[in-house]
Order: C-alpha cells, then structure tokens, then sequence
C-alpha cells in the first residue's frame, strides 16, 4: 500500500510538472529574435536604366563609395544643379550622366580615399516634367520615364472626365523658341491608326485635352 502511494505521488508530480516545461519551452522559443524583413538592407531600384540620362535639378541620386559607408548616401540635385558630398562640398551634376559624376567624384576623391570606386544611381526623376492639362482626372506635372510617350503621358493622368474630346487632344512643344503643335486623335491611336501621332515626349511638354 506505501509502494502504491508512492508510484501515485509520483504520478500526480509528472502529470503538474509537466504543462509548466512545455509553457517554458515555448517562452524560451517566443524569445529567440526573428530576422524581420525590414532589417535587411536593401538597394533602392534604379528610375532609368539609360547610361545617356542627363542629370537635372531636382532628381535624386543614390551615391555609393565602396567600403566608404560614410560617403555613401541619397542626395538630391539642388536648383542650382549641385550636390553637397562630405569632403568635397558642393559638385556639379546637373548637365552630366551618372557615369560622368561617378568619374568627377572618384577624381576628387583620390586626395582624400585610396583607390576610391564610386557608383552613381538615379533613383528619382523631378527635372524632366510633362504637363496634362484639360479634360483628364489628375491634371498637373508628372515625370518624364525614358522613351514614354503621348498615350503613356496620358494614361498618368488617370484617364479622361466624361466631357473630354479624346479625337482632338494636341501637344504644345517648344522647338527652337517657338510653340509647335502637334495633334494627337486617342480613339485612332488606340485602334493603331495614325500612330506616327503618338510622339516621344520631351522635358516640357504640354498635353491639353479639351
């Protein structure tokens, strides 16, 4: 009888004991830090892919100095067409590709880093703007992405409002001082007539949609 109260004693012991290591083992599992996502760092996706984009006021670029952390860093082109950059101040690059302002750093770098590698990326575009004005659901100032044209401007703005003549829509562009006026029918365009009609937009153009 001692013996069976004994084995039940020890019965009753395991059987408490137990749900207290498993909630243990949880907690110590709740513990174990997880790699979030956010924490891993990432590399801003480039605006334009194109190695003759000229560089204007306003856009953004992604400035890396290999083994450099200090000098590495996200700037934005001042009106005045500058950077500001540790150990050289203020550097010209408005009017320059980002192969040719990653040379002009790296040069000016060389009394300062050993060996400096310095890669420049365009990460926004503000300089080149296109204006929709009119008839469309967002009218104002959308930048410009290499080779987009008309129908890709428009499609920007939203589409049109119910009151739009989409067969007489035009684009004003300036060209040698002058306004030139070119029109653009949406409804043949979209059906693949007259699609000569569908212009690669520049840096200032205007797109009216009365």
């Amino acid at each position: 009888m001692h013996k069976r109260l004994q084995i039940l004693i020890a019965f009753l012991i395991l059987f408490v004991t137990m749900p207290a290591r498993g909630q243990e083992g949880d907690s110590k599992q709740a513990a174990k830090p997880e790699t979030s996502a956010a924490s891993i760092p990432t590399q801003k996706a480039p605006a334009t892919s194109d190695p003759n984009y000229i560089i204007g006021a306003q856009d953004v670029l992604d400035i890396s100095v290999w083994k450099e952390a200090e000098l590495t860093r996200s700037v934005p082109v001042r009106p005045d067409g500058k950077i500001s950059m540790p150990l050289l101040n203020d550097v010209q690059a408005a009017g320059l590709t980002p192969t040719q302002l990653a040379a002009l750093i790296t040069e000016r770098l060389k009394k300062f880093v050993t060996n400096p590698q310095v890669t420049v990326i365009v990460t926004a575009i503000n300089s080149q703007r296109v204006y929709l004005l009119g008839e469309v659901s967002r009218p104002g100032a959308y930048p410009i992405l290499p080779g987009m044209t008309i129908l890709q401007g428009l499609s920007s703005a939203g589409g049109f409002t119910q009151f739009a003549k989409m067969k007489s829509i035009y684009l004003l562009r300036e060209v040698g001082g002058k306004q030139e006026k070119y029109s653009f029918n949406y409804k043949d365009v979209i059906h693949g007539h007259h699609v000569e009609q569908n212009l690669i937009l520049k840096a200032g153009d205007t797109i009216v949609v009365p």
